[in-house]
């Protein structure tokens, strides 16, 4: 089950999903989002589940002329864990397959070329959000590069500010960004 697309109850969820994805430093960090697809938001329950599938290469938002290419995926937990059973998103990557089902509240964020697939739910009702993000950065392994680096430059500004390597450093990840920035 979902709710439509541009219902005004739909429009509502998706603005605060937003407003709190551009709140949050480490989905900033880790997405470098240059366009964000609007939240879809889901209920799966007896035996409900999606098959295994890649998301679209490219997005069109609904009622405009908008295209996003869909760099990322990110699924939203908003049932805590307990409310139901099986339920799990499961992606599959060059590491293997990973089972996820995380607190609610709390955000997978995955390459959208990724395989993936939610199983059945067979007890109580898994209600998520999803959505798409067109990264500034479009290859992944870049991302992660700048994501480590990144969150290293963070540590070292809070263990000793001011250092040299720390300002070194932040030079580096900006000259990357500037190189594999797609705006």
């Amino acid at each position: 089950m979902q709710i439509r697309e541009g219902t005004p109850v739909a429009v509502q969820l998706g603005e605060m999903v937003i407003s709190a994805l551009q709140e949050n430093a480490l989905f900033t960090t880790a997405a470098l989002p240059l366009r964000v697809f609007p939240p879809l938001f889901n209920r799966y329950r007896d035996g409900e589940s999606f098959g295994t599938h890649v998301d679209n290469a490219i997005r069109q938002i609904p009622g405009t002329a908008h295209r996003i290419r869909t760099d990322l995926s990110a699924t939203l937990f908003l049932s805590a864990p307990e409310e139901y059973d099986g339920g799990e998103l499961i992606v599959e990557d060059t590491f293997g397959v990973h089972q996820v089902k995380l607190p609610a509240g709390h955000m997978i964020l995955y390459p959208a070329n990724s395989l993936h697939h939610v199983r059945p739910v067979t007890r109580g009702a898994r209600i998520a959000s999803f959505l798409w993000i067109q990264s500034m950065v479009r290859e992944d392994a870049d991302r992660s590069l700048l994501f480590d680096l990144d969150l290293a430059i963070q540590r070292l500004h809070t263990e000793t500010p001011n250092h040299p390597a720390g300002i070194q450093l932040t030079n580096v990840y900006h000259n990357l960004l500037r190189r594999w920035a797609d705006l």
